[in-house]
């Protein structure tokens, strides 16, 4: 049972209730995660800026390393608001079980992204050199590997936080991947 509440915007300082507003304007609620970050009075604006960055991946592509990078960490909250964003991408339930799995039989170049953003957390950033040359063989740059290192840190930090606090999952929950993912 978690010991961390999820705070309401009255237990958050006046820099995370704007937060919560512009959230709740834009998403239509505060996800408990994001709402977890608050209890700091800086990780939640630090975390959706470090999350909204610029980067040289397309959405599309994010929630491929998204969803490779929790189902490694085995974080059922973001695997499941992952899938939910990765439906709205474009994804299928089979793409998303393959991507989470670290796989994309469905694309090239996305078969190459998923297994690279898998073997960079198994292995903790000491990256296979044949899947580091499939990924640049499949037309992505050494820019787009920093932005998928960047994107797999961001993950990770999210992964670790709810892990840690298991707030509850305010996103319809997934199944447990039947397959081997390491």
């Amino acid at each position: 049972m978690s010991t961390f509440n999820v705070p309401t915007r009255e237990e958050v300082s006046e820099n995370n209730q704007a937060i919560f507003d512009n959230l709740s304007k834009a998403v239509g609620f505060v996800p408990n995660l994001y709402a977890t970050y608050a209890h700091s009075e800086t990780a939640l604006e630090n975390y959706l800026n470090f999350a909204n960055a610029k980067t040289s991946l397309s959405a599309k592509e994010k929630e491929v390393v998204n969803l490779a990078v929790s189902q490694v960490n085995n974080c059922v909250y973001c695997l499941s608001a992952h899938t939910a964003i990765g439906k709205m991408n474009g994804f299928t339930d089979e793409q998303i079980l393959e991507l989470r799995a670290g796989n994309a039989s469905f694309n090239t170049k996305l078969d190459a992204l998923a297994q690279l953003a898998k073997n960079v957390t198994v292995n903790r950033g000491r990256t296979d050199a044949s899947v580091l040359e499939n990924f640049f063989n499949a037309g992505y740059s050494k820019g787009n590997l920093v932005d998928v290192i960047s994107l797999v840190g961001d993950k990770t930090i999210s992964n670790y936080l709810h892990s840690t606090t298991q707030v509850p999952v305010d996103f319809p929950v997934v199944e447990e991947l039947l397959v081997a993912t390491v």
